[in-house]
This record gives structure tokens, C-alpha cells and sequence, in this order.
């Protein structure tokens, strides 16, 4: 088994390979999973590591692997009006709920009950397929969804 060990700092370098993983598993600093040539990783990294989309990993035999955040259930809150999408980002947020934050919109793992909550705000709530990079949080260092165009959408 190749075991990944270390995140490389951003950089021009090509990824060889992929690791296409959903949030709840790129939270994970030890993890048995598999590449996407069905090759099997054993990711061995720093403790607290959270892995983004778009990271870069040194595999033990010198391939850089890049981590791709896979598509999952998520809802996605769209509003015109600030304070209607902050209200809802105030309560999402009092219930400990991880949000990925764009321009007009707030994404959350889905939860039927939460939508039930959003949509009792007067939002309108979409269930869809997309990738999920939540904010890290206020210590947790920057986040990508604010940085990165492919996390918007």
C-alpha cells in the first residue's frame, strides 16, 4: 500500500494522480482509501489536517497527488436580500452547522430538519449534488470557498 504523508505547499506542479474524497473523510488525518486509479493510499498526515480541494499530497514514491472534494448532499440557501441570508447564517450557525459561504448564497451538509428550519426564515432551500468546502472557522486559518473559483457556484 502507498502511504501519503505529507500536504505540499501550492505550487505550478502537476498532479499525477487524484484523491477524490467528500468533506467527512478529508477531515481525517489517518485514512485507508483509494486513488482514482483504484490504487489503495494510506494517508498518514498531520494531525488537525483538513484537506481542501486543490491540495497537493507527496506520495512516498514521489507522485503528487491532488485532492479533488467530491460531490455530495448538500442544500444551498440563495437570497438577493443580505439580512435574510445573514438571519439564516445567524441560526444554521447557533446549531453548530459547518457552511460553505458565496456571494448570494450558504451551503450546508443536508439536513431535512435544518431545511425545514431555513425555509421557516422564508428562504428558499435547494437540495443538490456539489462539492463541499465549508469555512474553517474563526481559528482555523483561510478558508477556499472564499478564495477559490471552483468552490463558488
Amino acid at each position: 500500500m502507498l502511504n501519503i504523508t505529507r500536504k505540499l505547499p501550492a505550487s505550478t506542479t502537476p498532479a499525477d494522480v487524484k484523491l477524490v474524497l467528500p468533506f467527512q473523510l478529508r477531515n481525517k488525518s489517518r485514512l485507508r482509501t483509494t486513488l482514482d486509479t483504484g490504487e489503495e493510499v494510506g494517508l498518514i498526515l498531520e494531525r488537525g489536517s483538513i484537506l481542501r480541494g486543490g491540495d497537493l499530497l507527496l506520495a512516498e514514491d514521489g507522485r503528487v497527488v491532488e485532492v479533488v472534494a467530491e460531490p455530495e448532499t448538500v442544500s444551498t440557501v440563495r437570497a438577493s436580500e443580505p439580512l435574510a441570508l445573514c438571519r439564516a447564517s445567524y441560526h444554521l450557525g447557533n446549531r453548530h452547522v459547518a457552511l460553505q459561504i458565496g456571494p448570494g448564497w450558504v451551503r450546508y451538509q443536508h439536513d431535512h430538519v435544518l431545511d425545514e428550519m431555513v425555509r421557516g426564515l422564508g428562504l428558499a432551500v435547494t437540495i443538490e449534488e456539489a462539492p463541499f468546502e465549508p469555512e474553517a472557522g474563526a481559528y482555523g486559518g483561510h478558508s477556499h470557498s472564499a478564495l477559490a473559483p471552483h468552490a463558488l457556484g
